[in-house]
């Protein structure tokens, strides 16, 4: 079973808002037989999250206020890719190295996901990271707004999985990431695909 990728007809593009990160567009698509229908939507640049596991199997996680939902969410290392130039797995490695100070010399892409695709364009690589270490120039020193001072934990995978079926966490990268780390490890991450593994669509 695979998702099928491939845009029907677009008879005409509004942008009502250009935000600082994403606008909300209105596009006229043709639906064929059913004719055609408008759909208000969040054009998005996309973002990578990073599921760094350590030889004891604790998950890297950071703490951060999301204004939206009104609630200091755990969530796994995550950034916009939003430079030119960069592949989704050097904003992995940046973010990573940015948000917690660490580093990785394994990776694995463990899985893609849209997080809201009826409202929203954005999708998420999610990364699996082995072999985590400090990175050799440690923590940024000039991360600001929600970035600042934002804690980071270990955590047990297993606790996390509990967590999310509990609905204690809920952040729908670290619940993705975390549920698919889990299945993954029975055969020990070999049926991930590797790090450059293209996207669809």
């Amino acid at each position: 079973m695979v998702d099928e990728h491939g845009r029907l007809p677009v008879t005409k593009t509004e942008v009502g808002f250009h935000g600082k990160v994403w606008d909300v567009v209105r596009d006229t698509v043709e639906l064929g037989a059913a004719g055609p229908a408008v759909r208000d939507y969040i054009a998005h640049p996309g973002a990578v999250a990073v599921l760094a596991l350590d030889e004891q199997e604790r998950v890297l996680l950071v703490r951060q206020y999301r204004h939206p939902v009104g609630a200091f969410l755990f969530e796994l290392p995550a950034g916009l890719r939003d430079m030119d130039g960069e592949t989704p797995l050097d904003v992995a490695r940046r973010e990573l190295h940015e948000e917690t100070g660490y580093e990785a010399d394994e990776w694995r892409t463990l899985t893609d996901v849209y997080l809201s695709p009826g409202a929203s364009a954005e999708r998420v690589r999610v990364y699996l990271a082995r072999g985590i270490s400090a990175h050799a120039t440690g923590r940024p020193l000039d991360l600001h707004g929600e970035e600042l001072g934002m804690p980071i934990v270990w955590v047990p995978l297993a606790d996390l999985v509990q967590g999310v079926l509990a609905g204690e966490l809920h952040n729908p990268s670290l619940q993705t990431g975390v549920l698919a780390a889990w299945v993954a490890r029975a055969d020990g991450f070999g049926s991930l695909r590797p790090a450059d593994a293209p996207e669809a669509g």
